[in-house]
């Protein structure tokens, strides 16, 4: 394909946390489904930060690319900080020729009020098939639209007639550039293999990967998370020294006062697995705590049950009988709260869409086992088994189904 130039694309990528809203969106997903495809039919060669090939730290080819590039597309869902910041600079730089988008829940601040912002919807880690076609077409239009037409739309050469745009020196340029692809260190790649890596369960490779993309892009919060995970997962020299090295990881990410519910499931889960170890109730008490942050910070399934869950083993060891009987309380109203959360993703028209049904069904289930509702748990595990795809997940459900079984046994509440 003969190009017309080249397309950069300011977005985060994995999956990162909507903090208004509460939901996951994968934006490797809108990247590889919609903007990448839609720019390359446009005749543009497209490139996103962490496909970039360089040999330093990430910044510098990015200020490039901002500058350079006949066609910048921000895509500003998740009100992503950097995303909004990159997209400052670009429209300092050029007067034209920027495509912003995000996802329809987003609520833009004022400041980009005036910024034509096209909108598209997200389902969470998914997006549907029609909206892929739909919006892919949208898209092309306005990158060929702004290619043919000398229109402004920055508005800072909107509204400072004279300003005159920066130029680059392109021989400068184009050497630094050139070095850096001699390089080939591609953060997507290496993003890419540490994820195949983690599939095959290859903790160990995966955590190495991303220690080496971590020295690339050293402040990607996504980077982080899986790294901690990949240490923990590891076991590597041992499994309490490995969660110690991944609880250093994610105290970077400062989860005293995150919001972020992928750190705080983390943080939770790391806690969890030192408690289980240890039997210090500290360790305990920690968990719980990170686990009931992110439950109501998200009102998400997955540290709702993890958080009832903890609440019946802290119940279970309690000496005080008050105590014990208020963390098992607790315990119910929180599997109740978990049940309506799954029931209604699980009857909702885009379930069909969601990469986490077998989840979603699992947690309902050990849910109804755990407020006691024996003919729904039932009628939910059935459901369940036949949404599984791998024999661990079965076995690891029903693992969980007997240790919630093994505390309910000696509930002060019967």
């Amino acid at each position: 394909m003969n190009t017309k130039g080249k397309c950069f694309v300011i977005m985060g990528y994995g999956i990162k946390t909507d903090y208004a809203t509460g939901r996951e969106l994968d934006l490797d997903k809108t990247y590889q489904s919609i903007i990448k495809p839609a720019a390359e039919t446009a005749g543009l060669e497209c490139i996103r930060a962490d496909e970039i090939r360089h040999s330093g730290i990430i910044d510098v080819p990015m200020y490039n690319q901002l500058i350079s590039a006949d066609v910048v597309i921000a895509d500003l869902s998740t009100n992503n900080s950097n995303a909004f910041y990159e997209l400052g600079v670009r429209h300092a730089l050029r007067p034209k020729t920027t495509i912003t988008i995000a996802e329809n829940e987003l609520k833009p601040p004022f400041d980009v009020n005036h910024t034509v912002i096209r909108q598209y919807e997200h389902l969470g880690k998914d997006i549907g098939y029609s909206e892929v076609k739909r919006f892919r077409k949208e898209l092309i239009d306005a990158i060929e639209t702004i290619l043919s037409t000398d229109e402004i739309d920055s508005p800072v050469y909107t509204y400072i007639k004279d300003l005159i745009p920066p130029t680059l020196n392109f021989t400068n340029s184009h050497s630094s550039l050139n070095e850096g692809d001699r390089q080939e260190k591609n953060l997507s790649d290496i993003i890419e293999n540490a994820r195949i890596a983690l599939d095959k369960d290859d903790f160990l490779t995966a955590k190495a990967l991303f220690q080496y993309a971590s020295t690339i892009d050293s402040n990607n919060d996504y980077i982080k998370q899986k790294l901690a995970f990949c240490t923990y997962k590891a076991k590597i020299p041992n499994y309490i020294d490995a969660l110690n090295e991944a609880l250093d990881i994610l105290n970077q990410l400062r989860p005293n006062s995150s919001t972020d519910p992928e750190t705080l499931g983390l943080i939770g889960a790391i806690y969890k697995r030192l408690w289980e170890e240890t039997k210090e109730t500290s360790f305990l008490n920690k968990s719980i705590y990170f686990y009931e942050k992110g439950f109501y910070i998200k009102n998400d399934y997955y540290n709702g049950i993890n958080l009832a869950y903890l609440l019946n083993v802290r119940g279970n060891i309690e000496k005080d009988k008050n105590e014990s009987i208020t963390d098992y309380t607790i315990a119910n109203r929180v599997r109740y709260k978990v049940i309506d959360i799954c029931d209604k993703l699980s009857n909702s028209e885009k379930f069909k869409d969601r990469s986490d049904q077998y989840w979603i069904l699992a947690t309902l289930e050990e849910a109804y086992f755990g407020v006691g509702n024996q003919e729904k748990y039932l009628e939910i595990q059935n459901k369940a088994m036949s949404f599984s795809k791998h024999n661990w997940e079965r076995s690891t459900t029903v693992g969980q189904i007997l240790k919630v079984g093994d505390l309910l046994k000696d509930s002060p509440l019967t």
